[in-house]
């Protein structure tokens, strides 16, 4: 069965990109090219993908032209008009996320969904019991304070599935589910 998926760094205080919604802090980190990060095995499983357009704005920004997720569907939330990267399979949408994760899931072939990036979009999935496990990088840098990993209050607990150290002692990689 596909699953919606969150894969994402993460500061040791909770913070996906800082202040200046730079990630120098994470690129800079040594180790995140090693066996124990998830990304490779991960990618492979994923048919469609979703951002919001901060993330999607970063991508263009730091990467113009570029696009890394090859031909896979994307899902770019937004309520303005953004510049289209070429090579990629985009779909702009301003629609809730219900009424799209179907379609998502249905273009995923099987395969699972990414939600790409963080912040009020991953909150949005989450509000509406759509988001299935939770893959977090964590890092031992503390921000203080940027954009946070979800910002979204969730007391129940999630089950944690596995916990791996990278062996450049830098990373711990988390893997929770929600179900």
């Amino acid at each position: 069965m596909a699953l919606t998926q969150y894969l994402v760094a993460s500061s040791l205080d909770g913070f996906i990109a800082d202040e200046h919604d730079s990630l120098d802090w994470l690129l800079s980190m040594p180790g995140g090219d090693d066996e124990a990060n998830p990304y490779p095995a991960f990618i492979r499983e994923v048919g469609a993908l979703a951002m919001g357009a901060t993330t999607y704005e970063w991508i263009n920004r730091h990467h113009p032209g570029e696009w890394y997720y090859e031909d896979r569907p994307t899902w770019v939330f937004t309520h303005r008009e953004l510049p289209v990267i070429e090579r990629a399979n985009l779909r702009f949408t301003a629609d809730d996320v219900r009424d799209v994760h179907a379609a998502m899931l249905e273009a995923a072939g099987g395969r699972n969904v990414w939600l790409v990036g963080g912040g009020e979009l991953v909150g949005q999935f989450l509000d509406h019991d759509l988001l299935d496990e939770l893959i977090v990088s964590v890092t031992p840098v503390v921000l203080g304070a940027g954009a946070p990993l979800l910002p979204r209050r969730r007391t129940r607990p999630m089950k944690l599935l596995s916990a791996i150290p990278s062996p450049a002692q830098t990373f711990v990689h988390l893997h929770y589910t929600l179900r």
